[in-house]
């Protein structure tokens, strides 16, 4: 007799929280929902989406799900093995869901237009605080993107105006030793930028000091008027999370 899908979903430690069936979600270490709110997506109903870090798929098949014309989910540290998560998560989930979402087993910095294409929206979640190149995966990202960049990311270092980034070493940042950078909103931003974004947005707050829509533009005056915040830094680093939405030209 073969499994149930409850049996199945037992067997995998999860990390989304996914909705397989009526009165089933995985048992997942993020309550996954809870984030669509901040995230502030735009429409997808027509749109291809490309999701970078997959894990076990939660925001691919939300795309799917909004109407989005095409879904490919990448993703290869978490589903190569070598850590504690797997590709299995996202293989019961596509099978239980009837997914369309694409797949395929590709780095961040091995994003590349000529094998994958281009997307309207993609979306890079809980990423870049794992990358040691952190530009240099913004940039891949940047070459992929036709459209509309979602990013959500871990900041650090909150206490500054000037872009800045906290460097994790070993073992500092919640005992994981594959947290690198914990970059501050401003250094998200002109990364961003740098990266060959035209604009960005800051579109949720991570503390009282970064309040939705601190845009590209206003930045300027923004770290003129708060300059007086600067002098010193707290006895340790502000840490949050914001979510910023990046725009490439037509």
């Amino acid at each position: 007799m073969s499994a149930s899908l409850a049996d199945r979903v037992a067997a995998i430690d999860w990390f989304h929280s996914i909705e397989l069936a009526p009165g089933l979600v995985t048992p997942g270490r993020d309550d996954t929902s809870a984030r669509l709110d901040v995230l502030r997506l735009p429409d997808l109903q027509g749109q291809t989406v490309l999701d970078v870090g997959a894990w076990d798929g939660f925001f691919s098949f939300e795309a799917e799900r909004r109407g989005a014309a095409r879904v490919l989910a990448t993703d290869s540290f978490a589903w190569n093995g070598t850590n504690w998560s797997t590709k299995a998560g996202f293989e019961l989930a596509r099978e239980a869901l009837g997914s369309h979402v694409e797949h395929r087993d590709v780095d961040i910095l091995d994003l590349d237009p000529a094998a994958i294409g281009t997307f309207d929206v993609v979306l890079c979640l809980g990423v870049l605080y794992h990358m040691r190149h952190p530009l240099l995966a913004l940039e891949r990202v940047a070459g992929v993107t036709s459209g509309m960049l979602v990013l959500e990311t871990h900041v650090d270092m909150t206490w500054t105006r000037r872009p800045a980034a906290a460097f994790y070493p070993g073992h500092d940042l919640d005992l994981d030793p594959t947290n690198w950078w914990g970059p501050n909103p401003e250094a998200v931003v002109g990364m961003l930028r740098a990266a060959g974004f035209s604009r960005a947005e800051i579109v949720s707050p991570n503390s009282t000091a970064y309040r939705a829509g601190r845009s590209l533009k206003r930045l300027p005056s923004y770290v003129a008027r708060t300059a007086r915040h600067r002098r010193r830094p707290p006895d340790h680093p502000s840490q949050g999370r914001v979510v910023v939405h990046a725009y490439r030209d037509a």
